[in-house]
């Protein structure tokens, strides 16, 4: 019995780790590329400045990590941007950049989003990187 204790807590214990690994392998391949991320900010700049803090038709994203949602001035933010509450982080802008419309029911942003998480994260580090 002590045996068999032995081995199942062995397993348990190789279980754990590969669980661990897994994890620590799916956060590395989601890490985004501000290289490639310039490349999928380009469907943005349309609409959004990123260096001058310029509003255009959409407000300026220079320094929107850590910034609170609807908070650039002489933007004329809807409702329920203004009222979402939340501030940018990588998190916040992956749920967002997912589906705007869904994130932020009212929003007048008309993007259905980027359904590719890589691109996601890719464009996200971008803006980490150049939006400062």
């Amino acid at each position: 019995m002590k045996g068999l204790k032995a081995r199942l807590r062995m397993v348990g214990l190789g279980v754990a780790a590969l669980t661990a690994l897994a994890g620590a392998a799916q956060a590395a391949g989601t890490a985004g590329d501000p290289v490639k991320g310039k490349t999928v900010f380009a469907r943005c700049a349309a609409c959004h400045d990123l260096n001058t803090g310029a509003v255009r038709m959409g407000p300026s994203l220079k320094g929107i990590i850590g910034r609170k949602a609807g908070s650039v001035a002489n933007f004329g933010y809807s409702a329920g941007m203004k009222g979402k509450g939340v501030v940018w982080k990588e998190d916040t802008l992956d749920a967002f950049l997912t589906s705007p419309m869904k994130y932020v029911p009212g929003t007048r942003m008309a993007f259905p989003g980027i359904a590719n998480a890589k691109d996601r994260a890719d464009v996200i580090a971008y803006l980490k990187q150049a939006a400062r």
